[in-house]
């Protein structure tokens, strides 16, 4: 299905680590914790080499859909920007739930409090 779209709306397009590590230090604080630490968890199940192939799909969906720069609410609107955001990350930790691990969660912890921890808040 999203095969059908053209290239620059589909959110695997936009998937990079470093596209993604870009779009959270750049907008970590108006995101907000819950967002980021999603991608984050997100993030490391990607990465890790026991997730399936099918639920690495999913989650650069998401991913991509987070770092998208035209979205179905745009993220510079103020606390409803990334709301859509927030929910397509949720929907996918949802959806791999049984390949999140501790490890996942606890890097991603660990990680969003170095970057809000840098960003003063």
């Amino acid at each position: 299905m999203s095969s059908e779209l053209p290239s620059r709306y589909r959110a695997d397009r936009w998937y990079s680590p470093q596209n993604l590590w870009r779009k959270i230090s750049r907008y970590a604080v108006v995101a907000g914790r819950k967002t980021v630490v999603s991608a984050i968890t997100l993030y490391h199940c990607l990465r890790d080499k026991d997730t399936p192939r099918w639920a690495k799909g999913v989650i650069v969906g998401a991913l991509g859909y987070l770092i998208l720069p035209t979205d179905l609410v745009p993220d510079i609107i103020p606390g409803a920007g990334y709301g859509d955001d927030w929910a397509a990350l949720v929907a996918a930790l949802g959806t791999v739930a049984a390949y999140v691990k501790d490890e996942h969660k606890i890097r991603a912890a660990v990680q969003t409090e170095k970057i809000f921890g840098l960003k003063g808040h």
